[in-house]
């Protein structure tokens, strides 16, 4: 069994996202990331299913073609090879754990 205290994983850099790598296995990644207001992980395609949980914050993600404001406690699911995305441009520090999973 694994447990992660996210309290104590979140990490904010002034000059570029902060990433944790929480699990990183063949069948599922975990990730951890850290915008501070003004930062992006630019819309990208990936052949892997995709949780993205908004576990602090609030800030625009983007699925296909589509912008969606989400604050915390928040999962936006995306299919494999859709483009997808995210930005801290509320105001506020944006902390996103995402959960990706292998197209079989």
């Amino acid at each position: 069994m694994e447990i992660f205290d996210l309290k104590k994983l979140i990490a904010f850099h002034p000059d570029k996202i902060g990433r944790e790598m929480l699990s990183d296995k063949p069948e599922m990644r975990i990730a951890l990331m850290c915008l501070e207001p003004g930062q992006e992980l630019k819309p990208h395609k990936a052949p892997l299913r995709l949780l993205m949980y908004c576990v602090e914050g609030k800030g625009t993600f983007t699925v296909g073609d589509e912008d969606s404001e989400a604050d915390e406690k928040t999962c936006i699911l995306c299919e494999p090879m859709t483009q997808h995305g995210f930005r801290a441009d509320k105001g506020s520090r944006l902390v996103v754990m995402a959960v990706v999973t292998p197209v079989e």
